[in-house]
């Protein structure tokens, strides 16, 4: 448990750091998405997505993961942080997809992965978990690979949906 609490201590600390220097925008959006780690979860939650150019953006969010584990449903609580890198300059079409690196962790695990993002709204990444000491979730370790899939839906479209 002392090993997560240091891992979420640095990543804050990183991101607060480089907000610090400059002004960035802050979008809200939903997530939904599909995780496979050792089990299949569903994942529903919220993210926040700063930028200051398109070149790199910085998203940290929550959710809440939800699935059958040995018969028996389980929810578990995920925190993330990613880095979206498209270095292309004065060229829109090549700002569709981006590069992310990021981590995720819950209460059982922690897992960096890489990926691809299109817009930043399709997501699909992959990584290794570590659990966290002894922890397992209805007598489930849950480490190995992880693959992600998710959509994040920016909370100013359902807005103008709805208008």
């Amino acid at each position: 448990m002392a090993n997560f609490r240091l891992v979420i201590t640095m990543v804050c600390i990183f991101f607060l750091s480089t907000f610090a220097s400059a002004q960035y925008t802050m979008h809200k959006m939903i997530n939904v998405g599909y995780v496979y780690q050792n089990q299949s979860f569903g994942e529903l939650g919220g993210k926040l997505l700063f930028l200051k150019n398109d070149d790199v953006i910085y998203r940290v969010g929550g959710s809440a993961l939800m699935g059958a584990t040995n018969s028996k449903f389980a929810i578990m609580p995920k925190l993330q942080a990613d880095v979206l890198l498209n270095f292309e300059k004065n060229v829109d079409f090549y700002h569709s997809y981006y590069f992310l690196a990021g981590v995720e962790g819950t209460n059982k695990y922690v897992a960096p992965k890489v990926g691809v993002t299109l817009f930043g709204l399709l997501d699909l990444t992959a990584g290794y978990a570590f659990p966290i000491g002894d922890a397992e979730l209805n007598g489930k370790r849950l480490k190995g690979v992880n693959v992600n899939f998710s959509l994040n839906i920016p909370t100013v479209f359902i807005h103008d949906m709805f208008k």
